[in-house]
C-alpha cells in the first residue's frame, strides 16, 4: 500500500513538472496586430492628398520613394509554396532587383511583412509568416544589404490580399512583402 501511494505521489509530481515545463515553453500570440502601413493612396496625417510625396502627381516616381521602389524592383512581393519558406528563382529575381534598389538608396530602411494563407492555426501561420519574412531578409542581407536596415513582422493569415478558399487565393496570400516607408 505504501508503495502505491508513493508511486502515485511520484506520478503527480512528474505530471506537475511536465505541465510547468510545457507552460514555460509556450509563446502567447499578440492580442492585437499593429495597424498596416499606409498604402500609396492613403495619407499619414498631414492631410496631403496630392500625391506629391511619391511623385504620382507628375506621373514620375520620386527617387527613393515607395513608388520608385516598386517601379524599379518590379514588385514588392515574393510568393511561396504551401508550407514553404524557400526562395525560388522567380523570388530571387525580384529580391535581386530589390537589393539593387536598396544599394542605390543606402539610407532607406524597409520592413518585410510575412504572410500565410488561411489554412492552419493562427499561431502556426504567424510563425510561418515570420519564417517567410526572415527568409527574404536573409536573402537581401546575403546580397549585400545591411540586416540592420531590414525589420520583419508577421501577420500570418490576418491580412490576406485575396479572399476566397481556393488554391488561387491561397497562392496569392503566401507571401513576403517589402515595404518602403513613404
Amino acid at each position: 500500500m505504501t508503495q502505491s501511494v508513493s508511486t502515485r505521489a511520484g506520478l503527480r509530481l512528474l505530471l506537475g513538472v511536465a505541465l510547468i515545463a510545457t507552460a514555460a515553453c509556450s509563446k502567447k500570440p499578440p492580442k492585437e496586430l499593429p495597424p498596416p502601413p499606409p498604402t500609396a493612396g492613403e495619407t499619414t496625417g498631414g492631410g496631403d492628398t496630392s500625391g506629391m510625396n511619391d511623385g504620382s502627381a507628375t506621373g514620375a516616381a520620386l527617387p527613393g520613394s515607395r513608388a520608385d521602389f516598386i517601379a524599379q524592383a518590379g514588385s514588392d512581393t515574393v510568393l511561396f509554396g504551401t508550407d514553404m519558406i524557400d526562395i525560388d528563382s522567380t523570388a530571387r529575381a525580384i529580391l535581386d532587383r530589390q537589393a539593387a534598389w536598396l544599394k542605390k538608396y543606402p539610407a532607406v530602411r524597409v520592413t518585410i511583412e510575412g504572410h500565410a494563407d488561411e489554412r492552419g492555426t493562427r499561431e502556426y501561420n504567424l510563425a510561418l509568416g515570420d519564417r517567410r519574412a526572415n527568409s527574404a531578409k536573409n536573402y537581401l542581407a546575403a546580397a549585400g544589404i545591411s540586416a540592420s536596415r531590414i525589420s520583419t513582422i508577421s501577420y500570418g493569415k490576418e491580412r490576406p490580399v485575396a479572399t476566397g478558399s481556393d488554391e488561387s487565393a491561397w497562392a496569392q496570400n503566401r507571401r513576403a512583402v517589402t515595404v518602403v516607408p513613404q
